[in-house]
């Protein structure tokens, strides 16, 4: 059974730096594209970054050269790392997997963590 289980998040203020994890379990890790979403109060989710399993990435262009994402195939662990955050950053966070990346495909969900910046 498939499990992606999320830490990191929390409250933060502008200007500062906060990564994000995503353990998996199974055996899917590694042949799949994964993902982190955020949702905000009142908007739509959407993407934020991707990385393919051979380790090619996407990023939203709000977030690009402020944020990082990586995946250690040994550990099945995925990172976002967050640099220079801003309020607007501010949302509830997922990891998922994805059949190809960037496509929306997404059979496995994190539980989601808040992330908020305070101005």
């Amino acid at each position: 059974q498939v499990q992606l289980v999320q830490s990191g998040g929390g409250l933060v203020q502008a200007g500062g730096s906060l990564r994000l994890s995503c353990a998996a379990s199974g055996s899917i890790f590694s042949i799949n594209a994964m993902g982190w979403y955020r949702q905000a109060p009142g908007k739509q989710r959407e993407l934020v970054a991707a990385i393919s399993s051979s380790g090619n990435t996407i990023y939203a262009d709000s977030v690009k050269g402020r944020f990082t994402i990586s995946r250690d195939n040994s550990k099945n662990t995925l990172y976002l790392q967050m640099n220079s955050l801003k309020p607007e950053d501010t949302a509830v966070y997922y990891c998922a997997t994805d059949r190809q990346i960037g496509k929306d495909s997404n059979d496995y969900w994190g539980q989601g963590t808040q992330v908020t910046v305070s101005s």
